[in-house]
């Protein structure tokens, strides 16, 4: 039994319309955004200094965090570091201070370890305390640039060979779409840019591929059954076949994502978020932008038709 009624409209001219609208509405805002307002990125992409500690129990991160803020280190990041009893602490600086705090980390470090010690029921031991330079940050946000560009690149080729270059083109579009907007998100709500922000893209990515894949799947074995009807009414099929699918999978991903980021703590707020939107908009765009993309390409049946392997048309003459 269907979760969702199978018979909805999602490729007449008007619809196709509709969400092409919203879809350059959304792009629109989130490239004004992204041109408008910079980047908040993190430490991962910045200079400041980064503080390992010990703990001979498990603690809360966030709990140190609050310590931290109390005592006037309000940037202070505070994550778990392999295990729940090791910590470490990332303190950003203001701009125009790097040469100073490349010389003054010992010092902060210790400000910092003497802090917690102060604070705590158990032992704590420093472990490491260095500084991290532009430098340092600018590689990674080349890298990381480099990174998803290169994922598109791949998705494409892949795509394109499984299927037909014209889904190619279309899931990649499609996954740019996803990204663009979950950047403009990030821009627009001043959230912090840093390499948890960048993983939740790449799965962003790897998740409205997945979905995007299922529909495309889908859509060739119709090109290949429903050779009568027109490719309008096979794409409209095919969506209206997945949609309890895509649905349940991207509620029950969504339930996820939703304990993460209230339970998660300051330190994958970015993270989740991220993934959330990127959630929601990959489910918008596998069951309504992909499909639009292959009808503006001009996706026929002959496109996907099986090829006649040689001699197999004299095989079947009596």
């Amino acid at each position: 039994m269907a979760l969702l009624k199978n018979d909805i409209d999602f490729m007449s001219a008007r619809k196709r319309r509709i969400t092409g609208i919203i879809s350059a509405v959304m792009l629109v805002v989130a490239i004004l955004s992204l041109a408008i307002n910079r980047f908040e990125f993190g430490l991962d992409f910045t200079s400041g200094t980064l503080i390992e500690v010990g703990y001979t129990q498990p603690v809360n991160p966030e709990t140190i965090r609050q310590q931290l803020v109390s005592e006037g280190y309000e940037e202070a990041v505070v994550v778990t570091f392999g295990s729940d009893r090791d910590i470490l602490v990332r303190l950003p600086v203001e701009e125009g201070e790097d040469e100073a705090m490349n010389n003054e980390v010992a010092s902060l470090g210790d400000e910092v370890l003497a802090l917690l010690q102060s604070t705590s029921d158990t032992p704590v031991e420093m472990r490491r305390s260095e500084f991290v330079g532009p430098k340092v940050g600018a590689e990674l946000a080349e890298r990381g640039g480099l990174a998803l560009l290169v994922a598109l690149g791949i998705v494409m080729l892949y795509v394109a060979v499984r299927f037909q270059y014209k889904f190619g083109i279309a899931s990649v579009a499609a996954l740019a779409h996803d990204v663009i907007v979950v950047l403009g998100v990030i821009s627009l709500f001043r959230l912090t840019f840093d390499l948890t922000v960048l993983a939740a893209l790449l799965a962003v990515i790897g998740y409205s591929l997945n979905d995007t894949i299922v529909v495309f799947d889908r859509a060739r074995e119709n090109f290949r059954i429903m050779r009568s009807t027109d490719p309008e009414h096979i794409l409209n099929t095919t969506l209206n076949q997945v949609i309890s699918r895509t649905f349940v999978t991207s509620l029950t991903t969504l339930m996820a994502l939703t304990a993460m980021l209230v339970m998660g703590g300051e330190a994958i707020r970015g993270f989740a978020v991220s993934l959330i939107v990127g959630v929601t908009v990959g489910t918008y765009t596998s069951l309504h932008i992909s499909c639009n993309f292959l009808m503006y390409l001009g996706i026929t049946k002959e496109d996907l038709a099986v090829p006649i392997k040689e001699g197999e048309e004299l095989d079947s003459v009596p």
